[in-house]
């Protein structure tokens, strides 16, 4: 419901979003990492991180320019995911238009904001109580459910289609929850800072890809009920009784072709004739039919 109201809403405002908009976190992420470097008693990033406490008292930047706080200081892997999120987003603005996917990233932006908020409220720190790390690895959700079998190169060696990467995705999803849950009692509740942000962020993928979800598990659902049901079970039972007892399974009623002698061939059966007729590509529209 919520998924057609935004597709609704992204198809009556064309012009609603901003262009390159992951090309610009990028750059606005890599000045900021710049500028770290430089700083020797207080960082850039403390400036510009999500703090409630500082909000509250005037620093409302800070509900913007945490989307461009570094998650690591470390350069190597700073330069791999920033080129990792500018790819799958180039991508994913492309297939959904700039305003779907402005619109993706502005409702993980408020959703992340709320989730800061409630945490500060239950636990009031002066630290950082949201990060936009986990909504930009859900690019990868995205990217998965629409283009699944892509095969890509890991660490530009290794093939490998797009779809496990998502699962192994989700299990570092998983894993930093889990993580998290077993620091409370060394953090408090500050640890549900390392809970919220990664529910937020599959929550933000759901919002956009609930109804395709659920028709691809109603399409699984069909195709398991498909081949358990006795037609199919009766017709794999009389193939293999065929291909048993005469050899071949399909046999051409014109020329006698069988795809035990011609495997490569394409065989049919004619829904004009009176029977259960099979025929070769040569014949399946060159034929008598039998009445």
């Amino acid at each position: 419901m919520i998924q057609r109201w935004l597709d609704r809403l992204c198809y009556k405002h064309p012009r609603f979003g901003i262009p390159n908009l992951m090309l610009i976190v990028v750059i606005g992420t890599a000045l900021v990492w710049l500028l770290d470097q430089f700083s020797q008693s207080y960082s850039m990033s403390n400036l510009l991180c999500f703090a409630p406490y500082f909000i509250l008292r005037g620093e409302v930047w800070r509900l913007v320019t945490f989307i461009f706080v570094p998650e690591t200081s470390n350069l190597l892997f700073l330069a791999i995911s920033l080129y990792f999120y500018y790819w799958i987003g180039s991508v994913l603005e492309k297939h959904w238009g700039t305003t779907k996917f402005t619109v993706f990233y502005l409702v993980g932006l408020v959703l992340n904001i709320l989730a800061g908020f409630l945490v500060y409220f239950v636990f009031p720190t002066p630290f950082n109580t949201a990060t936009m790390y986990y909504v930009n690895l859900s690019l990868f959700f995205s990217f998965a459910t629409l283009y699944g079998e892509m095969q890509v190169l890991l660490f530009f060696v290794i093939p490998i289609k797009v779809k496990w990467l998502a699962w192994a995705d989700a299990a570092l999803f998983a894993f930093d929850i889990i993580l998290s849950l077993t620091k409370i009692p060394t953090l408090g509740m500050y640890a549900l800072v390392g809970v919220a942000a990664p529910i937020v962020a599959i929550l933000n993928y759901l919002i956009f890809f609930w109804d395709d979800l659920m028709a691809s598990l109603g399409r699984v659902k069909r195709q398991t009920a498909h081949r358990a049901s006795r037609q199919t079970v009766n017709f794999k039972q009389a193939t293999k009784h065929a291909q048993q007892t005469k050899g071949y399974i399909h046999k051409c009623a014109v020329c006698g072709k069988t795809d035990t002698d011609y495997p490569d061939e394409e065989f049919r059966y004619c829904s004009k004739c009176n029977g259960y007729y099979c025929y070769c590509s040569e014949h399946i529209h060159n034929h008598v039919h039998i009445q």
